[in-house]
């Protein structure tokens, strides 16, 4: 809701799920600025982190960070093996409660303040809102280095070809869904891999979802999890085969 220029967030309950692998060096921080932002903003919040087989202290840092401040927090394990972020961000969105379901990144390159750019958008009656990196708005403080900046450019083009030519950013890890909506587009998904918020977007496309995309502030962190040149060979065909099966989709 709006009193005059500025925007207040009405009282909800907020679901934030958080994929992690090997994430240990990161993930306190993230859920330390996750205790401190929502009480501050009047949200009550319930987190739901998942273990996609990380082979190191990723499950205890987080037990450890969560404790007295989210007592209903709830902590998924997928086994020994590493699955996949899609795998994990859908084991972690079908458990959720919350009014709102926010998908975000364990080394939080969207800062949670962030949330006030998106929130808004469901009050105007869309149903996914999603943070870019492509937009009027955008901030990327500090930019990826040139060849990954050139490498998402590229991929962005192929993907724009092949699927939602509308949305300009589809992997930006901060996505924001009512929770009707995100239990309908999750019970349908079934990519495992990082390509997963394509498939994502195009099931709400096709249930006739409101999508809504937002720019966000993004902060690069060299340590990411992706690595752009490998997967990059692995797109096209990973692009197609999401494409395929959208065309039998089925909407709610």
């Amino acid at each position: 809701m709006f009193e005059g220029e500025r925007w207040i967030a009405p009282p909800l309950r907020l679901s934030v799920v958080i994929p992690a692998y090997n994430e240990a060096a990161r993930i306190g921080r993230t859920i330390e600025a996750l205790a401190e932002y929502a009480p501050l903003n009047g949200i009550g919040c319930d987190l739901i982190v998942v273990d996609d087989g990380s082979q190191d202290d990723t499950r205890e840092v987080a037990l450890r960070a969560a404790k007295g401040h989210f007592p209903s927090g709830v902590f998924v394990q997928c086994g020994e093996v590493n699955r996949g972020k899609g795998y994990a961000v859908h084991a972690g969105m079908i458990r959720t409660k919350g009014d709102v379901v926010l998908m975000c990144d364990a080394d939080l390159p969207t800062p949670f303040e962030e949330l006030e750019k998106l929130l808004p958008w469901l009050e105007r009656g869309y149903d996914v809102v999603i943070g870019s990196r492509d937009m009027p708005g955008s901030r990327l403080d500090p930019p990826q280095p040139l060849p990954r900046r050139l490498m998402a450019w590229s991929f962005r083009a192929i993907r724009r070809r092949l699927l939602l030519p509308q949305i300009r950013d589809t992997q930006c890890g901060f996505k924001l869904f009512r929770r009707e909506a995100a239990q309908q587009i999750f019970m349908r998904a079934v990519e495992p891999g990082w390509l997963f918020d394509c498939e994502v977007l195009g099931i709400a496309e096709r249930c006739g979802y409101r999508i809504k995309e937002v720019g966000v502030v993004w902060r690069n962190d060299p340590d990411t999890r992706v690595r752009a040149g490998r997967e990059a060979l692995r797109a096209i065909p990973t692009l197609l085969a999401i494409r395929r099966r959208l065309r039998e989709v089925v909407p709610p």
